[in-house]
């Protein structure tokens, strides 16, 4: 049986959260404060375990 992180899904999600960090700090504050740190806490939240 595999472990948890050697699934794709769990592989993909923790990409998604890379993407999501590096990017945020290329938005503007405005974006960041209203939409900015949900985004992350939802592409956090998906691999988490």
């Amino acid at each position: 049986m595999k472990r948890v992180y050697e699934l794709e899904v769990y592989k993909l999600a923790e990409e998604l959260s890379d993407l999501v960090w590096y990017d945020f700090d290329k938005w503007n504050k405005k974006i960041q404060n209203t939409v900015g740190y949900q985004i992350i806490q939802l592409s956090d939240s998906i691999a988490a375990i």
